[in-house]
């Protein structure tokens, strides 16, 4: 008797799984009505832009450890020259601005200070590039999700009305529209905000850099005349 009842709970447990279908991601996606396609293309544009911007900055973070050393060393051997055509071979901000200072040599030590100070602005400026796309994206993607979700309080008063009574059949796909796309803009917001505060901390990070190498290259223009 046991054995028969174990047969039996198992055949319903697998007539309920038949009659019931797993619901797939993309299923669920697309109950979430039409607003989810904006929120999509603003989650495919933010991945895009925090990788990109990823790239970039990683690169302008790298350093050679031996290259302000050496540009001392020719500075101080008098080889401008040298220390110009190294600073030009160097595709890193740090290396632009220095050249941009070595170019400035001969003339007031505060021109060649500003000169190396708006260069540093500028390599800045050039690491910024796109990130207040992303933090529009972070700020309207849930917007999109709250659009959804009035969408979907609308689509389960309507089909209410047009049948004159409650049930969950009726308020089911008000209800999908409403979860999915309000859950769907608030991921996409959280990553995008996530990714462009990070990526700001990487630029600071170049930024300190860059402001400890001016201070460095214009105290050693101001050695010998201590």
């Amino acid at each position: 008797m046991l054995l028969q009842i174990a047969i039996d709970s198992a055949a319903g447990a697998a007539q309920a799984s038949t009659a019931q279908p797993s619901l797939t991601l993309l299923d669920l996606l697309m109950k979430g009505g039409w607003i989810m396609i904006p929120i999509l293309l603003l989650s495919v544009v933010a991945v895009f832009l925090m990788i990109e911007r990823f790239i970039v900055i990683s690169r302008a973070a790298k350093v050679d450890p031996n290259f302000m050393r050496n540009i001392k060393e020719f500075l101080l051997a008098g080889k401008m020259d040298s220390a110009l055509a190294m600073c030009k071979s160097t595709n890193t901000p740090i290396a632009r601005l220095l050249e941009k200072g070595l170019k400035r040599l001969g003339k007031p030590i505060k021109e060649i200070e500003s000169a190396v100070e708006n260069t540093g602005k500028l390599e800045i400026y050039k690491l910024e590039k796109n990130l207040g796309y992303l933090g529009i994206i972070a700020a309207i993607a849930p917007m999109f999700g709250f659009v959804g979700t009035i969408s979907g309080v609308i689509k389960i008063f309507y089909n209410i009305s047009l049948a004159d009574n409650i049930s969950i059949g009726l308020i089911a796909g008000g209800l999908y529209e409403k979860m999915i796309t309000t859950a769907a803009g608030l991921v996409v917001g959280i990553v995008a905000h996530i990714g462009f505060h990070f990526l700001n901390t990487m630029i600071d990070r170049v930024s300190f850099q860059l402001e400890s190498t001016a201070v460095e290259f214009i105290d050693l223009l101001q050695e010998p005349a201590k």
